[in-house]
């Protein structure tokens, strides 16, 4: 996990909700809540508009956020992360990589944002460990040593 340390990295929504949610049917929860954590501290985060909707989204929805604290969550964001819009380039880079390598659209678009921001690693845990894309980008499942 070391490698986005120092070098740019993406990070997708569900390693960030657990970093704020935890469920307590899920046996790893406190490690996969340690592991984001050190993840989403790392320095050059990259973040998309996406991420943030699906994040703020989820904390409303299964968290009880309320909006002084989605504006807190943002502001957050915004000092920590680079946040990068979905542009019309995005869209288009996204429909070709979801037809290339068979993903979802939305995690295509997480992927294209990855890519046109110059990411070398995406932290994902619903995508395909390992997998690189372009030969730019390696996908990685942070939680891999905790599933069986």
């Amino acid at each position: 996990m070391n490698a986005g340390e120092s070098q740019p990295c993406f990070i997708d929504s569900n390693i960030w909700l657990y970093r704020f949610i935890i469920n307590p049917r899920d046996a790893n929860a406190i490690s996969k809540q340690q592991i984001a954590t050190t993840l989403t501290n790392y320095p050059n985060i990259i973040i998309s508009t996406q991420v943030v909707n699906e994040i703020c989204a989820n904390l409303i929805r299964k968290a009880g956020f309320d909006n002084h604290q989605i504006q807190i969550l943002i502001e957050e964001f915004s000092q920590g992360c680079e946040i990068v819009p979905i542009s019309l380039e995005t869209i288009q880079s996204a429909v070709k990589l979801r037809d290339q390598y068979l993903i979802s659209f939305w995690d295509s678009l997480i992927v294209a944002s990855a890519i046109l921001e110059d990411a070398k690693i995406l932290y994902s845990e619903d995508m395909q460990d390992e997998l690189i894309i372009n030969n730019t980008l390696q996908i990685i499942n942070p939680f891999r040593d905790l599933n069986p």
